[in-house]
């Protein structure tokens, strides 16, 4: 269902009747249709297209809301106070409003994906033209892009092909977002129906930026054997100049590594990352180096090893350019999404850019030309390195020391933690001289900053907490493995059958953020624990980062302990947050491919049947921002079932089933003709757990 556009010029054409000179014919679109599958049902659906299906899923799991707050300020008739059944000026209740905020907030992250697969196509069609074919996985993949297939129709092979694609996406997050606004949708599950379609829309706009990057970046191509890649600070050569990378989006980074290439400065450099920019430079360049996920980004800067610091796009932290200030480690915005207020140098001479941030004339410079990114970073840290060798913005054991006698014993610390951790009991020991309680905090801080922000005395309390933990921190090597891609069709076919029929109990797909309530190492310990079970466990994102933290008894990583491939007790990392389709690429690939059902825009047949036949299920422990809410209703939308933290109750609602409501677990047996109860499986779809294992329990 491609369509193409079609110009002919013709500089002079003769015919019997005539001589036609500069002749030139555009046709908009022509229709390019070469897949053999037949047209499903619901093409380009709309909002409310597959409003029926959501229907199905949300009376099965109804809403249950937990407010953060009883009032609604988003118009000038507010603040309106939605308690006890009242409705605000606009006539919406509790229950419409707190489903409001899940559409807006999945909006946002669907946006925030497809945005950025944009740039990446854009980016890649100006620099190496629009008919560069795609590839995933050349032979081994015949299914490609199975999310865009099944929601759209289309069978992309071309970065023009993408283009259309994405255009479909950005429409219907355009609609998605207009019915939040004020006097629009006035129904709790019609809000409901619309955020699933923006996980939809949002599930698209992924597979299409990754599978553009796949393809023109020749990151590993649904590979099982995909290299072992260094991560954490240990692994840091503190000899070389440090290029440290933050965000999301590869492509400045990917300027960088073609320039140290070029100059022959691949082993005179490191490029280090942060989050999920982190696991893409690895799919790119093997001697990048993964430091860890969105929590450590306070940590990494205030150790002073970062020498230019380069911040794209997505979960930076927003002080990051204040932080680098603090260490003389210049900056440079590589993203118009994320200027920081600096002046655009994107077109002046790359010599007087340079010259600018070694001399500190200027903190920090917004440039939007990546290839210009990747000359000025690598220039800027050359000079710069020696200069600020043993720059960083830890105090000494001495001055922790003396900082904590200062403390007020206010409590405010603690009670701004996330965590709820006991740091005034770890303050008042290190006023005494004892860093111990202090270092027991390092594994559970989150590196939010709040009890810096909080304290009256403004004591540097996470600098604290890094000081004490400096010896588990730059110790730190370990291993994760880079981002695979897409789910080979022949392991589709080899695990299908026993995924349906219960040889290979199911699939666990942890993914997600930083934002865990006790540390990285519940996320190793449930992907560990399952993989020996027999599971098959996919990781993408900082989730994969964290599960590749830790070791077991014989020293192995978690990537070392078992396979990467699509198999009974096989852990995969399908790459950054962009690869998570692929997680649920694969449980559609298993309806496609294993059970014959037809792929193409037949979204309800192949949902019923993930929801129904394939045992998976996605934990998100430590989920946090508006992108992990629009990846979660993508799954639920295919009734994939979400798991979150004890944080993820912070997103206000759960979807919830009633086992002892026996009329909602009755479905149609296909083969009988007959109605059979199947409940309660999944006896939920979206729920938050408190504990490790109570998230075992309820994703067995």
């Amino acid at each position: 269902m491609a369509k193409k556009g079609l110009f002919v010029k013709a500089k002079e054409l003769k015919t019997d009747v005539a001589v036609v000179k500069d002749l030139e014919m555009s046709i908009g679109k022509i229709v390019d249709d070469s897949w053999d599958e037949p047209m499903g049902p619901t093409p380009m659906p709309h909002i409310s297209t597959l409003r029926d299906w959501d229907m199905k899923l949300l009376n099965k799991y109804k809403p249950f809301y937990m407010p953060d707050c009883d009032l609604c300020c988003l118009c000038t008739y507010g603040k309106c106070d939605l308690t006890a059944g009242k409705r605000g000026a606009c006539g919406l209740t509790i229950a419409d409003q707190s489903s409001r905020i899940v559409l807006i907030a999945c909006s946002i992250g669907a946006a925030t994906h497809i945005a950025h697969a944009r740039h990446v196509v854009d980016h890649l069609i100006e620099k190496y033209g629009a008919k560069h074919p795609l590839n995933i996985g050349g032979l081994n993949v015949d299914v490609e892009a199975p999310v865009t297939r099944l929601v759209t129709g289309i069978k992309p092979e071309t970065l023009a092909d993408l283009d259309e694609v994405l255009t479909y996406c950005e429409t219907q997050v355009t609609h998605t977002l207009s019915a939040a606004h004020t006097g629009q949708e006035s129904c709790n599950l019609d809000f409901e129906s619309k955020a699933l379609h923006a996980g939809r829309a949002d599930q698209v706009g992924m597979e299409v930026a990754d599978l553009a990057q796949v393809s023109v970046f020749d990151f590993p191509r649904a590979d099982p054997d995909a290299p072992l890649i260094e991560m954490g600070l240990g692994t840091i050569d503190k000899e070389k100049p440090v290029i440290c990378c933050i965000g999301h989006n590869v492509v400045p980074s990917v300027g960088i590594i073609d320039y140290m290439k070029e100059n022959k400065l691949d082993n005179r450099l490191e490029v280090v990352g942060l989050c999920c920019t982190a696991i893409d430079n690895s799919r790119y360049f093997d001697r990048a180096k993964i430091v860890g996920p969105i929590s450590w980004e306070l940590r990494v800067i205030r150790s002073g090893l970062v020498d230019v610091l380069v911040l794209d796009e997505q979960c930076v932290r927003t002080d990051c350019s204040l932080e680098a200030e603090r260490i003389n480690a210049p900056v440079i915005a590589a993203s118009e999404k994320n200027c920081i207020g600096y002046k655009d140098r994107t077109k002046d001479p790359v010599d007087e850019i340079v010259k600018d941030l070694v001399s500190r004339k200027v903190p920090g410079v917004l440039i939007l030309d990546p290839e210009k990114v990747g000359e000025v970073a690598v220039r800027v840290a050359q000079k710069v390195a020696p200069m600020r060798k043993k720059m960083h913005a830890l105090p000494s054991t001495e001055e922790i020391v003396k900082l904590a006698k200062t403390c007020r014993h206010c409590n405010l610390c603690q009670r701004s933690c996330p965590q709820d951790l006991k740091i005034p009991a770890a303050i008042t020991a290190a006023a005494e001289g004892n860093l111990k309680p202090l270092t027991d905090l390092y594994e559970e801080c989150i590196g939010c900053g709040r009890c810096e922000e909080a304290c009256p005395v403004k004591l540097k309390i996470h600098s604290f907490i890094i000081k004490a933990g400096q010896k588990f921190m730059i110790e730190e090597t370990n291993f994760c493995r880079a981002g695979r891609g897409a789910v080979q069709d022949i392991e589709i076919r080899s695990a299908g059958g026993p995924i349906v029929l219960g040889e290979i109990p199911g699939i666990l797909a942890a993914v997600g953020c930083a934002n865990y309530p006790h540390g990285g190492k519940d996320v190793y310990e449930i992907c560990r624990e399952f993989a020996k079970r027999r599971f098959i466990v996919m990781t993408s994102g900082c989730s994969a980062m964290s599960a590749g933290s830790y070791r077991n008894e014989e020293g192995q990583t978690l990537y070392e302990e078992f396979p990467g491939s699509f198999e009974a007790g096989g852990v995969l990392n399908v790459g950054s947050c962009v690869s998570n389709p692929h997680i649920a690429g694969a449980a559609i690939k298993v309806a496609n491919i294993f059970a014959k059902r037809n792929l193409r825009v037949n979204y309800e047949e192949i949902a019923d049947y993930i929801h129904n036949r394939v045992g998976a299920v996605g934990l998100a422990w430590g989920a946090y921002s508006q992108k992990a809410a629009s990846i979660a209703a993508g799954f639920w939308s295919l009734g994939i079932p979400v798991l979150v933290g004890p944080h993820g109750s912070k997103y206000r609602r759960m979807l919830m089933g009633r086992s002892d409501k026996p009329e909602n677990w009755e479905v149609y047996d296909a083969r009988t003709g007959e109605t059979v109860n199947v409940g309660p499986a999944p006896e939920h779809l979206f729920q938050t757990v408190e504990t490790p294992q109570e998230a075992m329990v309820s994703i067995a």
